[in-house]
């Protein structure tokens, strides 16, 4: 007995060297590290975000040290709570035990403690007054038990009789009375069966909150190895992204050496022309030197008849006019670098300015195709091609699976004087497509495509190769057109302002006349001028990327009806910027683009070839899209504003 009680004191020594020096706490799940010291398991990972050191002796680890669970250690851990339980609830019980030991009292003297509770004259009694029950044989049939002190409940409150049944429908003791009055019928037993179902069913109950808990802490272990496995597969994953990221500043590198490269090369070669130049002009000069140094030597003979002999021819140098050549550093080489660094920023721009959800799928080839803007889908394209407009040489549009795969080839046209001085002064056309094609992976060669018929919707079209492929601005400002704005058509939320050359939105209606070319329901506005006939450029600056829309309509528009928004009928076209979502808009149907987000929009209207073309216009011009339908009456530059303080500008070509 001894030695049982001393074990747990012994135990208690051994508490600090059985704590967690994290949590303070008994170890939960001890692991050991490689320095020796032991953490429960899950406070160790709590301190280790991203370097591995002991929290104890601050060791430091290079990787993360391999866990395993300390079984020793767990169970002394295991011992010393249960046994540390056992006595807490033994000196729990004890003072219980006590306490309810001075409540039961001898109902007869009511000082003495009680000895025994007879069950048949429900009282207790001391040993003094317990006297009479085990001498007197009068009291033998009495039922004598442990005190009792809760003989009041015991009564029957209706018959004041012991209730010694207990009745299972009802759920409550009850006397003799009550089975045969108002239990009559019911299922009964004794409270000490009752008492006994009760217990196995508590029993019972603990089992499973046993299994319960202890699959719980099981699960939970298995979370914090699947947490280690989701750091180190973490961990892997940034260090092969960090490697694929590594690998593209590499090869961008490289690319950028080769390029610096060529043009150094162009420039070594430019100066070599240059120094073979300097030493052939240099040459010439020393040879008319000698010659004026041989004319000065003959004018100064003193002898006539030598003189008049003498003979002189003047070197070849003479002949020679020299020149300052013109050398620039725009070989083929220089301008592909210089295109595919240009390309290659405007489409990386358009990519990462795009959820990451959303690259891969631009990216794919075959499902998307290449627009000057970037990535757009191939379906998007109507097999439409402008008169007087032929289509870039890696355009191929309508549905892939509609044209055939294989056909004979035509010859290309011969390229016209009007074509080559086209390529002059727009720039390298064919090198801007072959620079898409290299970006966008197209490989699709020109197929033919039928017209549409004048009745067809009109669909977006493919930027045509001549005017609208222009990178320079001043390309563009030799079409350019001054703009005002009409008053009879500005809806009365529209202010004009700048000699009618601004428009803005303003939340109070303006005090307008009625007129009916005013538009009535959308805070709309025409230009006074219209165009049936030739190329017309203007330029117009927002003042924001919301709610705003820049388009054409006809005359014939509606200005009082629900459809008289711009692109929402057959009578205008537009492009729309609605919150951060562009679209184009033509009869109430939406083609949703990528947005550049531009501060100053270019549009270029071609009438005898049908096609209005959309810019972004900052240092250079870059379409982001296109309508293409044969105009049948005279087009006026249209304009949308909805949001309060939004404006648009027309900006002075200059």
């Amino acid at each position: 007995m001894a030695t049982t009680d001393d074990t747990p004191f012994s135990l208690k020594g051994l508490e600090d060297e059985l704590t967690c020096s994290i949590c303070l706490s008994p170890f939960d799940c001890p692991v050991t590290i490689p320095c020796g010291h032991n953490f429960c398991r899950s406070c160790l990972l709590a301190t280790w975000k991203e370097a591995y050191s002991c929290p104890q002796c601050r060791t430091h680890f290079s990787t993360k040290p391999e866990l395993k669970k300390n079984t020793v250690l767990s169970t002394v851990v295991e011992t010393f709570n249960l046994r540390s339980n056992k006595s807490d609830v033994c000196l729990l019980g004890e003072e219980q035990e006590a306490e309810g030991k001075d409540v039961i009292r001898c109902d007869t003297c009511m000082e003495a403690e009680a000895s025994q509770t007879c069950l048949t004259c429900m009282a207790s009694f001391c040993e003094e007054h317990l006297r009479p029950h085990r001498e007197n044989p009068i009291f033998r049939p009495h039922q004598l038990s442990e005190p009792v002190g809760d003989l009041s409940e015991r009564i029957c409150p209706d018959h004041h009789k012991l209730m010694e049944l207990f009745c299972k429908q009802h759920v409550r003791p009850i006397c003799s009375l009550c089975l045969q009055q108002v239990h009559k019928g019911c299922p009964f037993t004794s409270p000490e069966e009752q008492r006994t179902l009760k217990e196995q069913d508590l029993i019972d109950k603990l089992d499973l909150l046993d299994g319960k808990i202890s699959h719980n802490r099981t699960v939970i272990h298995q979370m914090m190895d699947m947490q280690d496995v989701l750091m180190d597969s973490a961990a892997n994953r940034k260090q092969a992204l960090a490697a694929e990221y590594q690998q593209m500043r590499d090869m961008l590198t490289h690319e950028e050496s080769v390029a610096l490269n060529a043009v150094s090369q162009e420039l070594e070669s430019g100066k070599t022309k240059l120094r073979g130049l300097t030493k052939k002009f240099t040459e010439n000069i020393d040879h008319m030197s000698k010659a004026q140094e041989d004319i000065r030597s003959l004018l100064g003979q003193s002898t006539s008849l030598a003189f008049l002999q003498a003979s002189f021819n003047l070197p070849s140098a003479v002949n020679f006019d020299p020149y300052t050549p013109r050398i620039y550093l725009d070989s083929k080489r220089v301008m592909a670098n210089e295109a595919f660094a240009a390309g290659l920023k405007e489409h990386l721009t358009e990519l990462f300015n795009q959820p990451v959800e959303a690259r891969l799928q631009m990216m794919k080839p075959g499902e998307w195709g290449a627009s000057a803007s970037g990535f757009r889908p191939i379906n998007a394209f109507q097999d439409y091609e402008p008169p007087g407009h032929p289509r870039p040489p890696n355009f191929q549009g309508g549905d892939p699976s509609s044209q055939p795969r294989a056909g004979p080839k035509k010859k290309p046209p011969k390229e016209t004087k009007k074509t080559q001085s086209t390529k002059g002064t727009m720039g390298n056309v064919n090198l801007t497509h072959s620079m898409e094609n290299l970006l966008l992976g197209g490989k699709n060669k020109a197929k033919g495509c039928p017209a549409p018929q004048p009745n067809q919707r009109p669909e977006i079209s493919n930027i045509p190769s001549n005017i609208t492929s222009a990178e320079k601005r001043s390309d563009l400002l030799k079409y350019g057109t001054a703009l005002t704005l009409d008053p009879k058509t500005s809806h009365r939320r529209i202010i004009l302002s700048e000699e009618f050359t601004k428009a803005s939105v303003t939340d109070e209606q303006e005090n307008y006349p009625n007129c009916p070319q005013r538009f009535a329901v959308c805070s709309q506005v025409l230009t006074s001028q219209s165009f049936s006939r030739g190329r017309h450029y203007w330029e117009v600056r927002l003042s924001c990327n919301n709610f705003i829309g820049i388009g054409l309509a006809y005359r014939s528009i509606d200005r009082k009806g629900p459809n008289s928004r711009l692109g929402r009928n057959a009578q205008s076209w537009c492009v729309e910027w609605f919150n951060v979502k562009l679209s184009a808009w033509h009869n109430s149907s939406e083609t949703v683009l990528a947005n550049p987000n531009p501060k100053r929009v270019g549009v270029l209207l071609d009438l005898e070839g049908g096609v209005v073309t959309f810019f972004n216009v900052s240092d250079r011009a870059y379409p982001f899209h296109c309508f293409a339908f044969p105009f049948t009456e005279a087009v006026f530059p249209a304009f949308w504003m909805f949001s309060s303080g939004s404006s648009i500008s027309l900006c002075k070509m200059q």
